[in-house]
């Protein structure tokens, strides 16, 4: 199995946690920060629209958010970031 095969296989949770502790080591805001910019439009697409909203609007919740990412249909929605982080830097 291949390192593509072997991501695609993993949990959208998996995807995050390892997608996030390889940017912290790496200390890579870049990701991080892309990370944080990307949740509301995510929590749009996991039918958290109200959430999304207030996102914009207030950073304090978007940390919140951050640590939340990859959990759920919020992990799910930013799955694809995910998996291109790790092929991209794998």
């Amino acid at each position: 199995m291949g390192a593509n095969e072997e991501l695609e296989g993993l949990s959208s949770k998996e995807l995050h946690d390892r997608a996030v502790k390889l940017a912290v080591r790496h200390g890579d805001i870049r990701f991080l920060w892309q990370l944080l910019t990307r949740i509301p439009a995510a929590e749009a697409t996991a039918g958290r629209a109200g959430e999304s909203e207030a996102d914009i609007k207030w950073v304090v919740p978007m940390l919140d958010d951050y640590v939340h990412a990859g959990d759920g249909d919020l992990a799910e929605a930013l799955r694809g970031f995910y998996l291109e982080y790790l092929r991209e830097h794998s």
